[in-house]
């Protein structure tokens, strides 16, 4: 086990399986004590126990989150608020495909509230411990498909009627470009990085039935690993080379160009104020 992330503190949301996993064990690997957020407890403790095995790391843990509301965010933020008193990498990884038009509690879209919400919210709720950890790291997970998504602000929960599993899965990642690129210039100054990375085309467990991804699945014989997907993220989160880098999109640990939309300032502006407005956040302060 190397130890150059020896005591940084790695909170790592949807890291029970999939790519989240392996970003977990990656940076258990460098040495860092590594928060696991997921939803399961049982699968949860045995990725717990699994990590520290194959790492010799002893310092992983475990916290319940459920994504799905926004309280369970905030209930998330405050156990590590509790536990912590300083974060020095989050990485928003927990996503979700979701076939049918589903309603969170909180009256939001299951795919834009889980993928892209969650993530503001909970980056937000974490920006103090973030700033004690200076120089800290947020790495989200985007994907290349966000560019055939796109933005409706008039209709965010998507129409149930128009409503495609894929095309809202593509949206929530535009959107989480768009964030990282908005939230990079907003701490700009603070000692906080923002980067989104595309892990490639992964086999994860998502969901993909009555989906195009279902078929990409299929027809692509050459999709990554987990852990193949993981290594950009553990990358942005642990590297030296990267220390002072923000607000990029990166694919196989290069940045990247992502679709034109997610560069326009003024789309990003309606995101942040919608955003900002959907969870009650009333924005970053240095």
């Amino acid at each position: 086990m190397q130890n150059y992330m020896k005591g940084k503190i790695c909170l790592v949301t949807g890291a029970t399986s999939g790519i989240g996993l392996e970003i977990a064990g990656g940076l258990a690997a460098l040495g860092a004590t590594v928060i696991i957020a997921g939803r399961n407890e049982d699968i949860g403790k045995q990725v717990v126990q699994d990590i520290k095995k194959r790492t010799g790391n002893g310092f992983i843990e475990l916290m319940l989150a459920d994504f799905s509301t926004q309280a369970g965010v905030i209930h998330l933020a405050d156990m590590v608020k509790e536990r912590y008193d300083k974060l020095d990498v989050l990485v928003n990884n927990a996503g979700l495909y979701q076939p049918d038009h589903t309603l969170t509690s909180d009256g939001i879209e299951m795919t834009f509230a889980v993928n892209y919400l969650a993530p503001f919210l909970l980056s937000h709720e974490l920006h103090d411990l973030l700033l004690k950890g200076q120089p800290s790291r947020i790495v989200i997970t985007a994907s290349s498909f966000h560019k055939t998504g796109y933005l409706d602000f008039n209709d965010l929960n998507m129409n149930e009627k128009k409503y495609s599993g894929m095309q809202a899965y593509m949206n929530s990642k535009v959107a989480l470009i768009m964030f990282t690129y908005t939230l990079a210039e907003k701490v700009k100054g603070m000692g906080i990085t923002v980067n989104a990375v595309h892990p490639g085309i992964v086999k994860t467990k998502l969901p993909r039935q009555r989906s195009f991804y279902s078929f990409l699945l299929k027809a692509i014989p050459f999709f990554l690993t987990p852990k193949q997907g993981a290594k950009t993220s553990i990358y942005l989160a642990s590297s030296p080379e990267v220390e002072h880098i923000t607000g990029k999109y990166f694919i196989r640990k290069k940045p990247a160009q992502s679709s034109d939309t997610t560069y326009s300032i003024e789309l990003q502006k309606q995101l942040w104020e919608k955003s900002c407005e959907l969870t009650h956040v009333n924005g970053y302060e240095q």
